[in-house]
């Protein structure tokens, strides 16, 4: 099995692409070892090496998020054979109640009055924005929107990413205003 690594927009970051599907709908998002909680084996596993505090799923790659004050050259080793022998065990990235269900939990909030603008605020984050960030091995969902402002919740390498508030001010704003004059501002919660 032959893994490969890509850098990300985060220097803190690095998506590693294992040649398989990692999870085949959604994405998880685990930012903590106690955010695990049960529902993935292999994100307990990385998070058994020292030095790593965040793991997230996209469909075909696994970003890890490392402590500052560590080197990759030291912990990509570490990575790379714990996700090797995961995979070559054949058990499950999920467990059954949790495949395919993003980890992230928390609640869409709109007025119902803005259903219209909701929908296509997601439509343009799941055609134009979703894909980019998940090629930087991150990823981006809507959150809520309340007079003018679109709140997005980001995941994987964006969430902490040095260059995260130009993506949003500069690319996800602009973009979202030319399509929507309604949108005023874009924030990330």
């Amino acid at each position: 099995m032959f893994i490969q690594t890509e850098t990300t927009p985060n220097p803190a970051t690095l998506k590693f692409l294992p040649g398989k599907v990692v999870i085949e709908a959604g994405t998880a998002d685990f930012p903590s070892v106690d955010s695990v909680n049960g529902a993935s084996p292999l994100a307990e596993k990385l998070f058994g090496v020292s030095g790593v505090t965040g793991v997230f799923y996209g469909y075909d790659f696994i970003t890890i998020t490392k402590d500052d004050s560590l080197d990759w050259q030291h912990l990509k080793p570490s990575i790379l054979a714990t996700i090797m022998e995961y995979f070559m065990s054949g058990a499950p990235v999920m467990t059954a109640s949790q495949d395919g269900v993003s980890a992230d939990s928390s609640e869409e909030f709109y007025d119902e009055a803005d259903a219209n603008i909701v929908s296509t605020i997601k439509e343009l984050l799941e055609t134009r924005v979703r894909p980019a960030v998940a090629q930087d091995g991150g990823d981006i969902t809507f959150h809520g929107y309340k007079e003018g402002k679109v709140f997005l919740h980001m995941k994987g390498a964006c969430a902490g990413c040095p260059s995260s508030t130009a993506t949003l001010k500069h690319g996800i704003q602009n973009l979202l205003r030319h399509f929507i004059p309604e949108v005023e501002e874009v924030e990330a919660v």
